[in-house]
């Protein structure tokens, strides 16, 4: 059966934040936490442009989640209060898969841009997105990228913004799926009943602009996997790289890629990242990760399971060679458990790349990374995995961004319920890693 998120979709008055402090400064290694004080904080992004960070998450009580971001201008050693985006109470809908997104952009004499989308659950389910024109301290009202009454589910989107500022958007949609205004018997959708590829082609990738170009929403492609996250990257020139889970025949579920060269008017027939092998007739709720540095040099990671007589979950890396496909695929090490998940990439300069994960050891989520380097021969090779938090409680859903200070990590730390945000820096600016205190 077609996995579904299951989350509690109601409303709460908009919480007063207006008192709060700001985090503590940031002891070498050590993390700063971010809270919303009384609620559960989870699900959170980091982007960086220099020295400016922001770090958007959820804050849920009562299964109402709210959308917030919080800044830094020290390149993520300390962090102003929280300001809150969205504008209708408890209207978030997220999950680790499904986290708020940010992104920045630096202009020169100016605040930088601060872009924010999120999965939210009013009278239907949207994608929603906000800008910030004075770094951070107020939000535009935000703006829902699908005609109004679009029918069915949609999420799992993905956010970049390229050099003219303009938001590109990614996300799945699943309208394919909803049944016809008033159709309550013929076309009675049941997930169980209907093979995963025919489900899929009901399924598509959409994709929107915000900004000095605004665009329409419009279908990129059928034959998404139902919920696992989608990212996308932007280049200099107008290039876009985005990646997903796909389903193809015999139910394998294979990262796909397409490209845009023109700033996303069109894009190419999307293609294999690799050939796994894995066939599931159903969602492992789990997609890529996208990266690009300085040398607009494209990275993936992503989840899969190697087949065989005992079947195990792995983490691979591969790089672009061109716009038509990537590298062979390189296995990620990791902590040893059977299903590592979530991962995340970034470009650390100097050829090294990071990849961030996490995976259930002993019975407890553990966040994990592992430092690669570029050889002379081009391969990367990746150092043994490191865990990403002191202690023994659970850390999950670890997030990247490259600010002036090296590499920050942010996670969600501590049990549901009474989960917060923590956020350290993990490499050095040449991509050394740094000690967990």
């Amino acid at each position: 059966m077609v996995r579904r998120s299951r989350f509690l979709f109601l409303f709460v008055t908009l919480f007063s934040y207006a008192a709060w402090p700001a985090a503590t400064a940031q002891e070498a290694g050590a993390p700063v936490t971010l809270t919303v004080a009384g609620k559960s904080n989870s699900a959170p992004w980091i982007a960086a442009s220099g020295a400016t960070v922001a770090v958007t998450w959820a804050a849920a009580a009562g299964g109402k989640s709210d959308i917030f971001v919080a800044m830094s201008r020290d390149g993520g050693a300390t962090f102003a209060a929280p300001v809150q985006v969205n504008t209708v109470a408890g209207d978030g809908r997220v999950g680790g898969e499904i986290p708020p997104r940010v992104a920045l952009r630096a202009r020169a004499g100016a605040a930088p841009d601060v872009v924010v989308a999120w999965n939210a659950k009013d009278q239907g389910t949207e994608i929603k997105i906000a800008r910030s024109a004075d770094g951070g301290a107020t939000f535009s009202p935000p703006v829902s990228l699908q005609a109004a009454g679009a029918a069915g589910d949609r999420g799992w989107h993905s956010l970049t913004l390229d050099d003219d500022g303009v938001a590109h958007v990614l996300w799945l949609d699943h309208r394919g799926l909803a049944k016809p205004a008033g159709d309550h018997a013929a076309h009675t959708m049941d997930a169980a009943a209907e093979d995963g590829v025919a489900m899929a082609q009901k399924s598509s990738l959409y994709y929107a602009t915000l900004g000095a170009r605004p665009g329409a929403e419009r279908a990129i492609t059928p034959g998404v996997c139902y919920c696992c996250k989608s990212a996308i990257v932007a280049l200099p020139g107008g290039r876009l790289v985005s990646a997903w889970r796909h389903v193809y025949a015999d139910n394998m579920r294979d990262i796909a890629f397409t490209v845009s060269r023109d700033g996303g008017r069109t894009f190419a027939a999307p293609a294999r990242v690799s050939q796994d092998g894995w066939s599931i007739n159903g969602c492992p709720d789990d997609g890529p990760a996208l990266a690009a540095g300085a040398d607009a040099r494209v990275h993936i990671v992503w989840p899969t399971v190697i087949p065989g007589p005992e079947p195990m979950g792995a983490l691979f890396y591969a790089a672009m060679r061109d716009d038509t496909g990537f590298t062979a695929r390189t296995r990620i090490p990791t902590l040893g458990a059977p299903k590592p998940s979530h991962p995340q990439v970034v470009a650390a300069g100097a050829g090294r790349v990071v990849a961030a994960w996490d995976e259930s050891v002993g019975g407890v989520r553990s966040a994990a990374y592992s430092v690669g380097e570029r050889h002379a021969d081009g391969s990367v090779r990746f150092a043994p995995a490191t865990r990403l938090a002191a202690g023994g409680g659970p850390s999950s859903y670890p997030v990247m961004a490259v600010s002036n200070r090296g590499v920050l990590a942010a996670w969600t730390s501590g049990a549901p319920g009474a989960s917060v945000i923590q956020v350290r820096q993990i490499a050095a600016p040449g991509g050394g890693p740094t000690a967990v205190q």
